[in-house]
């Protein structure tokens, strides 16, 4: 610790607003580099939501970013939420609703699904439902929280302003229909609603390798983003990094990813439909399909096409032309040793070239 961190410690310590924040909901906080299956993380009385919740940090999204897994009971509601953050909703278990107002303007309602994925636009009234009377409904959100808090450190003017952005919200019926959307040049899907991302139509991305295919998703008029990828059974991905924060939720599949900064000891993180990962800025990290079937993910993440922000990784460029990804032939071989390992434990084989 240096001697102005030191200083600081001793006159205001070490936990940011966010942390404090976060400390006063009273529910769970999962840590670590990763979380095996998002679906059983241990969940309590929420107050702020009138649920239950847990905060899942993970060391990768680096105050970037934040998540969390709430539960909504059987045949109940969640309360009414704003807030200057920007949230993006995905549907682990259940089926329900959410309605959606400004003050004073009609409410317009919105069915959804397990494997349903949107965002309530920035500081729009949304409320939950539970559409089901016999079981819990289960999501995750990917948050911009721990930026704003620590930005603007007054819970107040988080959660209790009064600014209508219409440009982002005008409120047209139609804002969350499934059938609204366009596909830009690049496999680009501008939309405010995915019905499905498990099993939404992707386009081939031969760049990335392994014969992958993925879609990149704009969401709300956000600065965060998604994209959904999926490789063969047999394969992997080449090795990339980027900037921090970019929560990848497994939907499908069975495998591995390692993550490492640069001239580090490499992290195995195992995963399976249901696990979520954050690699930290700028270490590299690949996956690894180890199972029977092809895999799926979803990547919750800042860097929106639409609205920028900050640094544009070359994650399609070979780190020799100053790019970000490692082409196959310089990795060190023994990652392929590794995935090959892992495969005869299986009794599968390597389809890679």
């Amino acid at each position: 610790m240096t001697t102005t961190d030191s200083l600081r410690s001793s006159v205001w310590g070490t936990e940011t607003f966010y942390d404090k924040w976060v400390a006063a909901q009273g529910i769970p906080v999962k840590a670590g580099y990763a979380v095996e299956d998002l679906n059983s993380v241990e969940v309590k009385a929420w107050a702020k939501k009138g649920g239950k919740g847990c905060f899942v940090i993970l060391e990768g999204a680096e105050g970037m970013a934040d998540s969390y897994v709430c539960e909504i009971p059987p045949g109940g509601n969640l309360k009414p939420q704003r807030h200057l953050f920007e949230e993006m909703i995905y549907v682990l278990s259940g089926s329900g609703a959410t309605t959606l107002w400004w003050n004073g303007k009609e409410k317009q309602t919105f069915e959804w699904q397990a494997g349903s994925l949107f965002a309530p636009p920035l500081n729009v009234w949304h409320q939950h439902f539970n559409g089901q009377g016999d079981r819990p409904v289960r999501y995750l959100a990917v948050t911009s929280a721990p930026l704003m808090l620590n930005l603007i450190h007054d819970e107040d003017f988080i959660f209790g302003n009064d600014f209508a952005f219409t440009r982002r919200y005008p409120g047209e019926a139609d804002y969350f229909s499934a059938s609204k959307g366009k596909l830009h040049p690049g496999g680009i899907w501008e939309s405010n609603f995915v019905a499905d991302v498990r099993n939404m139509k992707l386009c081939d991305r031969k760049d990335r390798g392994a014969g992958g295919q993925t879609i990149m998703l704009e969401l709300s008029d956000n600065t965060m983003c998604a994209h959904i990828a999926e490789f063969p059974v047999g394969t992997y991905k080449k090795a990339h990094r980027h900037g921090p924060a970019a929560h990848v939720v497994l939907l499908s599949g069975e495998g591995f990813s390692l993550m490492w900064a640069d001239g580090q000891p490499r992290i195995k993180v195992p995963w399976r439909a249901g696990s979520m990962f954050v690699p930290p800025n700028r270490w590299f990290h690949q996956h690894f399909n180890v199972g029977p079937t092809p895999a799926r993910y979803l990547a919750l993440r800042w860097n929106s096409r639409k609205h920028p922000m900050g640094k544009a990784y070359k994650t399609d460029e070979d780190v020799k032309t100053g790019g970000d990804q490692i082409e196959y032939p310089d990795q060190d071989p023994e990652i392929d040793k590794l995935f090959e390992a892992e495969l005869h434990k299986r009794g599968l084989v390597s389809r890679m070239p």
